[in-house]
């Protein structure tokens, strides 16, 4: 049964590195005319509330995008700039009250859903698979008002994802992060992308992976990098090697050139920002 709740870990390092890249990606797709399609394969609800229900019973987003929000006015000009696309985004879902300080933590969050949606133009269009059948409940209320230019389908991702490409424009954007509860997940990733360039080969593919102490999610990126064309491939740990998750990776396939030399500004920055002991590191690598 599928049971993952992605409410409860909204904002964390990881999110904030997943949505800082797919905002670069779809401000990139948008400096050219031509419209172009968005499909999130595992979308969750796309919202969710940090200062009630499911996100304080670990309060994730504390180490998270509460940090980069408390600490972005330091940060160096480039990056600020760079991150700015994603932090509109989230502070539109929270503006000021009276009582707030200027680096107060955020109440509510944009999952990767809504950040799409607030970044396409009018001509873009977002497709949105969810299987849980409480969170495909939430995403559909969330975007009711968006039909047509959003739809939004209860099912399995990766059938989705199949089913939905080549997208009608030729120019697409697939957000594939589902959250490996389930042990196939991997070798689903991998399937899927495998088919995903046979059908439209032209896409931009961005692979979420959780680092984590298990051979499944540390093979991976390696697996993927023997089937990709131009990849980059970062790595965040926000603390040293240990149990659980000690931080994600993002394998994009055929990404914007511009994206290395953004990253390169951004992760040393993100890195400090997000670091929970010494044993914090990234990783940037790319075959172009």
């Amino acid at each position: 049964m599928l049971s993952y709740r992605h409410a409860f870990h909204a904002g964390n390092h990881a999110d904030v590195l997943k949505h800082f890249i797919l905002c670069q990606l779809i401000e990139h797709l948008k400096k050219k005319e031509k419209p172009f399609t968005v499909i999130d394969t595992h979308a969750g609800a796309g919202l969710y509330a940090l200062d009630a229900g499911h996100a304080t019973k670990l309060s994730e987003y504390e180490g998270g995008i509460a940090r980069v929000m408390a600490n972005i006015a330091d940060a160096p000009a480039a990056v600020a700039e760079a991150f700015a696309p994603y932090l509109e985004c989230v502070r539109e879902l929270n503006p000021a009250r009276p009582s707030d300080a200027p680096d107060a933590p955020p109440r509510a969050y944009p999952g990767s859903p809504w950040i799409a949606y607030r970044l396409l133009r009018g001509e873009d269009r977002l497709r949105l698979f969810e299987l849980h059948s409480t969170d495909v409940g939430l995403l559909g209320e969330n975007f009711r008002e968006a039909h047509p230019q959003v739809i939004v389908t209860r099912g399995d991702g990766f059938a989705g994802l199949k089913a939905s490409l080549p997208p009608p424009s030729r120019r697409g954007l697939a957000l594939i992060d589902p959250s490996y509860e389930l042990r196939d997940d991997y070798p689903k990733v991998l399937a899927a992308i495998e088919d995903a360039l046979r059908r439209f080969a032209d896409g931009v593919y961005a692979v979420w992976i959780p680092r984590l102490p298990r051979r499944d999610a540390q093979q991976l990126p390696d697996r993927l990098k023997r089937i990709a064309g131009k990849w980059l491939h970062v790595a965040l740990n926000v603390r040293a090697p240990g149990e659980g998750m000690i931080g994600s990776d993002m394998f994009i396939l055929n990404p914007p050139w511009t994206l290395a030399a953004t990253l390169r500004e951004a992760l040393p920055w993100l890195c400090k920002t997000l670091a929970q002991d010494a044993g914090a590191s990234f990783t940037l690598e790319e075959n172009s």
